[in-house]
């Protein structure tokens, strides 16, 4: 179990830092972040570290991307019915570490054993490897897009992970192969490379009429619409999110419609690689927001 004075947690966040890993709290005993915000505020300042778990035994949470890494979670299965897809179970695949090893023999490719590895609570692997350098890998889920396969997630760029030392549900994290990180290995780099972006086609903002009114609305749908489309790698969901608010206000203003902003954002951010279905949640939770406060415009 932690250390009430979260000294056992102190010392692992400490040798996570020593690594060069940006650390943060997790809510003791928890996977969840302590504090809001971790991706920016994780940290290897160490008088930051020992302020922090100076509080409670917080479990340590691991900033992946910020620290340069890439890790697989080979996991296990959770209950009785938590089965392999058809096409795994032909292959003999009972967990996570199966998967990875029926992968690596698909491509021709050793097991990725040899480098920083750590046993979870529930049985499972993580494997730890250096990020490619100059590229912002993202997380993957299982057989979902990019994935590698059931039972196999990875945590890069906007994920954590929970690190050695942790407690969670009275087991430990612990390091199973105390090895420096490896390279993550150009195959598997290749296949968690997201899919390219489509070109880039202009999008159009169908409004007719003449005068200031047309062209202020013009102006600022197209202020939006590049708002998204300019937006940094780790900025399309706020960009996307601050410009539907701003369109949101027009709509209810009776200004323009619902359907037309909805199609102009979403092409915007599919042209920068979000997902549909996280970006029409995201545009219909702005145009809400904005509907709290109409606009119109004067003739």
């Amino acid at each position: 179990m932690p250390h009430p004075d979260g000294s056992a947690q102190l010392t692992a966040a400490r040798n996570a830092a020593s690594r060069d890993w940006r650390v943060f709290p997790l809510i003791s005993g928890d996977k969840r972040p302590a504090v809001s915000d971790w991706e920016t505020r994780a940290t290897t300042d160490p008088d930051r570290i020992t302020r922090a778990w100076s509080v409670a035994a917080f479990n340590i949470g691991i900033a992946t991307g910020p620290s340069g890494l890439v890790v697989i979670d080979l996991d296990k299965p959770k209950h009785l019915g938590d089965t392999p897809p058809a096409a795994w179970a032909e292959r003999g695949v009972t967990d996570g570490a199966d998967v990875l090893a029926v992968l690596c023999e698909r491509h021709g490719q050793p097991f990725p054993a040899d480098t920083y590895t750590v046993r979870t609570w529930s049985g499972g692997t993580h494997l730890y490897f250096a990020a490619p350098e100059g590229e912002h890998l993202r997380n993957t889920a299982g057989d979902s897009a990019r994935g590698l396969g059931w039972k196999v997630d990875t945590r890069a760029w906007g994920g954590l992970v929970v690190g050695a030392g942790s407690i969670f549900d009275g087991r430990p994290y612990e390091v199973t192969h105390d090895a420096p990180v490896a390279p993550l290995p150009v195959w598997l780099a290749e296949l968690l490379r997201p899919a390219p972006l489509p070109p880039q086609t202009p999008i159009t903002v169908a409004l007719t009429g003449h005068g200031r009114r047309t062209a202020f609305l013009r102006s600022a749908i197209n202020g939006e619409v590049s708002r998204v489309t300019g937006s940094g790698p780790h900025e399309h969901n706020n960009a996307l999110y601050i410009a539907s608010v701003a369109l949101g206000q027009l709509v209810a203003g009776g200004e323009l419609s619902e359907a037309d902003v909805t199609g102009w954002l979403l092409t915007a951010a599919l042209q920068v690689g979000q997902g549909e279905r996280e970006a029409r949640r995201t545009i219909a939770s702005g145009i809400r927001a904005g509907a709290r406060r109409p606009r119109m415009v004067a003739a």
